[in-house]
């Protein structure tokens, strides 16, 4: 009871301490260029052959000799004058077909209006400009956090120790504080609420739910409370609830003695014979607990293909949950998986061998799990080479996996430039493959952030080079052009370079990660409309800074939190992100 006290007076502080969001006159930027705003536009999708197109440019400028002399071939202005009448100049401006303002000038028979008045006759078809384009109908826009990387309490109400609580064994200190949105996440529901947000990604603790994880041990009374008292309140705020079963944080039990495991070794959980049942064991009671009230649904965040026992359980786990909620629960909502994928591009895109060498790539990662779950296809050669130990598919695995996950769940970081291992040979691919020493196993391509150029595919911070937005709209193409299937930005986000050593007035103005969003999501809109590749929601990562395992340098929040006082304070991103997609119908 002490402490229960002791966590009320903490949530008080930190209410006090918040900072609030006032809705003011100004907002989103009005587009009166764009005839179209205010109609309700249906996209066009369609499927279309892919190939690595737009993903490198390279230009190359040669000065050309100054002129040794000058040609001419009339006389100056100055010396025909006496072949002119007498003349007049003004100047008009812009014709703008949606203004509502109308010229005052109209005594004037060559003014403002008399000009305007020759373009309204016109009345050209199609008269738009760039940056028209809206989000469909329905679009999910939301914001996304994962419960060990900000809930904290972890050894409170009953919570058992996971992955994440052992996984970080260097000389990182541990965290079991992150940002205790376990005691704070009315505040901060509240503060995603005010700034319109509609949709709320967040991750259910497995070890706050099961103890003991395992079938048949007791259910955490104070656990189940927690999420549906949250769900409530996420409900009682107008927005969305998204649920995540699965985000790295498995269980402790399945990992045996592998206590002092390093990260590399991580799959070790998820091949765990007992794993399957007890995940559906969890999933059962999560899902009759909530999914009255959650339409969204990700089994498994970003499953792994280093272990091919890992990737059979991973696959099976998923489908057998997906199953019990649509056939036995009967839910109507959604549910899928969300998938982690460096995306591999063909470092010279004109090379037979790099485009093999990039398919290869994009295969094990991408079509291990998709080609069964999306098209009802075995394994892809690639993987099944690379790991001889795999459990085969039989015809009924096939049929009973397949068209398990509704729409495809991605988490677009980032970008990879691949080749073979030795250039221009293709070989080189297959002889890493037969040698289980090579250096460049488990994919066997080189795979680099340096295109052929000389240039970082992104921009680079801290430990990775985060994708620029051509590359995405090439991945959105390849996603759909493969797997046929809606795709769901599940992820995306973007750490400001060093930004966690900055003074707190300049962590809020982040114009970099404003910078990163907005074309992101313009290059979303282009998919949709001029490839039409059925995008139908993204996910912001994330809502806040958050423990990004083992440290908080890496700052990917649209809020940043003083982990001291608990104060959360919104960033410059925020609002733009918001006013974009308000801008753009998302409402």
């Amino acid at each position: 009871m002490a402490l229960l006290v002791v966590h009320i007076l903490l949530a008080g502080t930190f209410l006090a301490s918040a900072q609030v969001y006032i809705p003011a006159a100004l907002g989103p930027v009005s587009r009166p260029q764009c005839a179209t705003t205010a109609v309700q536009l249906v996209p066009k999708y369609s499927y279309t052959p892919f190939s690595f197109t737009n993903t490198d440019t390279v230009r190359y400028a040669t000065s050309r000799p100054a002129p040794t002399a000058t040609t001419t071939f009339a006389a100056p202005l100055e010396a025909l004058t006496t072949l002119l009448p007498p003349l007049s100049f003004t100047t008009w401006g812009k014709w703008d077909a949606n203004s509502t303002e109308r010229a005052r000038d109209a005594y004037d028979s060559y003014g403002r209006a008399a000009w305007t008045e020759l373009w309204r006759h016109a009345n050209p078809p199609n008269f738009t400009e760039t940056d028209c384009y809206n989000f469909p109908p329905g679009f999910e826009f939301g914001v996304a956090g994962s419960a060990s990387q900000i809930e904290g309490a972890t050894a409170d109400e009953g919570k058992a120790p996971s992955l994440m609580d052992i996984v970080i064994q260097d000389s990182r200190p541990k965290s079991y504080v992150t940002n205790e949105f376990y005691y704070c996440y009315k505040q901060d529901i509240e503060r995603l609420a005010s700034m319109g947000v509609k949709y709320f990604s967040f991750s259910i603790a497995w070890t706050r739910i099961l103890p003991f994880a395992l079938p048949g041990t007791p259910v955490n009374r104070q656990g189940i409370d927690h999420y549906n008292d949250m769900i409530n309140f996420i409900l009682e705020k107008g927005m969305i609830p998204v649920a995540t079963l699965l985000h790295f944080d498995i269980p402790l039990q399945f990992f045996g003695d592998n206590i002092s495991l390093a990260p590399t070794h991580r799959e070790i959980g998820y091949r765990n014979e007992t794993f399957s049942d007890a995940f559906l064991n969890y999933a059962k009671i999560v899902m009759a607990h909530y999914a009255d009230r959650v339409p969204l649904w990700f089994t498994i965040n970003e499953p792994f293909t280093s272990d091919a026992r890992a990737v059979d359980n991973f696959i099976k786990s998923h489908a057998r949950v997906s199953h019990f909620y649509k056939d036995e629960l009967k839910g109507t909502g959604k549910i899928s998986l969300k998938f982690s994928d460096n995306f591999g591009v063909p470092r010279n895109p004109l090379s037979e061998v790099d485009v093999f060498a990039a398919n290869h790539f994009n295969s094990i990662q991408l079509g291990t799990f998709c080609n069964p779950i999306f098209l009802g296809e075995d394994y892809p050669d690639s993987f099944k080479r690379t790991y001889p130990d795999f459990k085969p598919l039989s015809k009924q695995d096939l049929k009973y996996i397949n068209g398990t996950a509704d729409f495809l769940g991605i988490d677009p970081y980032t970008a990879t430039v691949i080749s073979s291992p030795i250039p221009g040979d293709k070989n080189s691919i297959f002889d890493c493959i037969t040698n289980s020493s090579s250096p460049y196993r488990p994919y066997c391509v080189n795979a680099t952030a340096v295109n052929q150029f000389g240039w970082n595919n992104g921009y680079r911070s801290q430990s990775y080079v985060y994708s620029t937005a051509p590359f995405l709209r090439t991945y959105l193409n390849y996603l759909y052009n493969t797997w046929h299937t809606p795709i769901s930005i599940t992820e995306f986000g973007f750490p400001v370079f060093g930004e966690s050593e900055k003074e707190l007035p300049d962590q809020l103005f982040d114009t970099p990660r404003s910078q990163y969003y907005l074309s992101f999501l313009s290059e979303v809109l282009k998919a949709i409309w001029e490839d039409g590749v059925e995008v139908i929601g993204a996910y912001a990562w994330s809502f806040q800074d958050n423990w990004e395992f083992g440290d908080y340098k890496q700052q990917f929040g649209i809020q940043a939190v003083n982990r001291t006082t608990k104060q959360r304070r919104y960033k410059k991103s925020f609002f733009d992100l918001v006013d974009f997609m308000n801008a753009r119908g998302v409402v």
